[in-house]
Parts: C-alpha cells; structure tokens; sequence
C-alpha cells in the first residue's frame, strides 16, 4: 500500500510525465528532422534512440540546468506541491497546444515562463538570472546557429563541389556517412538530455526536498533527487517522441527545405554543441528547436535566397507560436497561483 507522503507526491510527478511526453515530442524535431527529412531514418525506429540518448544527456550533463530551474528563478524552499503542480501544467498545456498545431516550441522558455509566474505573484523574481543571464543567451545562441549555417551553405558547400571531394547526389547512398548522420542526431538527443529533461525534473527536486523537509541548499542531496526524478520524467520523453513526433518531424523535416545528408549532419553538430556549452558551463535553460530551426533557415536562405524563406508559410508559423507560447505559460502560472492562494491550497 503506498503511503500518504508519496501518494501525494503522485500528481506532480504524473504531471511531470505528461510534460515529458510532450518535451518528447517536441524535441523530436530538433534532434532527428534532419535524419528523417533526408530519409535515412525510418520513422518508427526514432524514439527509442532518442529516448535512450535524452536519458544518458540528462544523467551525464544534466546537473546544472536542473539546479538552475529547481532554484534558480525562486527560491527552492517556495516550491510546495501545489507550486510545483502548477508550473508542470501550465508548460505542458503550452506545449501541448504547439504539438497538436505541429510547431516544434521552446520546452526551455515555456518552463522559464511559467516558473516565473510563482515568481513574481511572490514577489520572489529572480530578474538578474532571467534577464542577464537566461535571455541573451536565448537571443545570441539562434543568431550564431543562423550564421555558421548561412556561412557554410554559402561558401563552404559550393568549394566542395568546385573541388568534388565528394558527389552530393551520392551521399545518401554512402553508408558511413549515412550512419554519421544517424550519430549526430544521438548526439542531439544527448544535448537535448542534459538541457529539457530539467525543466521537469528541476522543479520535482526542490519539490520533493521540501516535502521531505530537506534543506534545498544541500546540493548533493537535490543532485540525489534530481537523479531519481530523471530515472521517471526521462522515459517519457520516448513515449511523447512516439506520439507526437510524426507531425512535427514532417513540419520540421520537409517543410522549409530539402535537406541533404551532409547538411543534416553538420545542423546537427553545431546545434548540440551550441546547447551542450549552454548546458554544462552556466546551466542555461536553451532552445534546441530554435537553434536547429534557425540553422535550417539560415541554410535555406543561403540555398534559395530571402524571399523564398521568409515568405514561408511554415517558418511563420514557428514566430508566431514561438512568441505565443511562453506568454500563455507565464498567464497560466500567474493565474492559477492567483486561483489557488483564494481557494487556500498554494502552501500545500
């Protein structure tokens, strides 16, 4: 029979899995579009690899995103289980709404949103973390993803060719590139590991240790819990890749530009390891599918020109979720903090 304490503990993490399943399908985009979109990969085979490789990253690399997210925004010792509750659902209504539209969305700054809605009904904000720290690197990483891309397609690819190191109509036929390419999406799912699996994760922990009456300073402690959060909120993200990935991958993977192997590959490489720096030297919470987008775009525009991308249907889609969604995730969290404080149950 499970007691009182951990089934109570029970709705946050359910809520929890449900937002992981929705990271799963988001994140599939940025990870295994490119694969896909070049038709190297069969879809059915995605998410158990990317499922297998986010849990690893999350394991490996995860550390200090999650300490960020537990404690990093508001205070650890404010995040009760009702706090807690509310975050994860006003994320995963926000992402929810983007994978049924078939816009991969920024896991990454809807769960920034939404803690900061506890945040600032608080009067707790940390504005210093989120505004000088967290927000420029949202801004700067996407514009370095787009120009290494743009640079490449434009000067890098047509060398190749004036100088045939390789037939570009062959790649796909080539099998050590095309499991490089394979290798590089694993290496994404890795990245995307030890970044997103924190927004629920992170959350939990300092949940968890103020139920248990822990003190959230204890690092080694929270890092504990945080391990244990991620061997249930990691899983999920396989379960949500299934469910929700086909559309999206096809948005992503088909839909702004043909894609080549050898494209797919170096996207790959530059966006995971743009996130995994943010990951593992400050702990920044960042957008893999905005860098992989905004690598795709770049490439696109070197490919095709201007016009043709930005007029794009499908690319003006992403702005307008991308800009929607977080601000639906902080309104959700504000408001519902707001319902439970007059209902008496936001220091459950």
């Amino acid at each position: 029979m499970i007691s009182p304490m951990f089934s109570h503990l029970l709705i946050p993490f359910i809520v929890g899995m449900f937002l992981a399943m929705n990271m799963g399908g988001s994140g599939t985009s940025p990870s295994f579009s490119v694969a896909y979109g070049s038709n190297i990969i069969r879809r059915f085979a995605i998410p158990g690899l990317f499922g297998i490789f986010v849990f690893i990253g999350a394991i490996v690399a995860g550390k200090k995103t999650a300490l960020t997210m537990g404690k990093g925004i508001m205070p650890a010792d404010e995040i009760t289980l009702t706090i807690a509750t509310i975050v994860l659902i006003s994320i995963a209504i926000s992402l929810l709404i983007a994978n049924l539209i078939g816009v991969p969305q920024s896991t990454s700054q809807s769960a920034v949103f939404a803690l900061s809605g506890p945040a600032l009904y608080f009067n707790m904000f940390n504005s210093h973390k989120v505004f000088y720290e967290i927000m420029p690197v949202w801004f700067v990483l996407p514009v370095i993803s787009f120009v290494l891309m743009y640079c490449i397609g434009k000067y890098l690819y047509p060398l190749l060719r004036r100088v045939a190191v390789i037939k570009f109509a062959d790649v796909t036929n080539h099998p050590v590139l095309r499991m490089l390419v394979i290798i590089s999406a694993c290496y994404v799912s890795f990245a995307i590991g030890s970044n997103n699996v924190a927004n629920a994760s992170g959350p939990i922990a300092s949940m968890v240790m103020n139920e248990l009456n822990i003190n959230p300073d204890m690092e080694n402690k929270f890092v504990l819990i945080m391990i244990l959060s991620t061997l249930i909120i990691a899983p999920c993200f396989a379960i949500g890749s299934s469910i929700f990935g086909r559309k999206i991958i096809e948005t992503t993977g088909k839909g702004i530009v043909d894609i080549g192997p050898l494209e797919a590959t170096i996207i790959s490489i530059v966006t995971a390891t743009l996130l995994l720096l943010a990951s593992i030297t400050k702990g920044i919470p960042t957008s893999l599918v905005q860098l992989n987008t905004l690598a795709i775009i770049g490439l696109g525009i070197s490919k095709m020109g201007w016009k043709k991308i930005i007029v794009n249907k499908t690319i003006r889609k992403f702005w307008i979720v991308w800009l929607a969604a977080p601000i639906l995730s902080l309104i959700l969290s504000f408001s519902l903090c707001y319902l439970a404080d007059n209902l008496g149950i936001l220091y459950y």
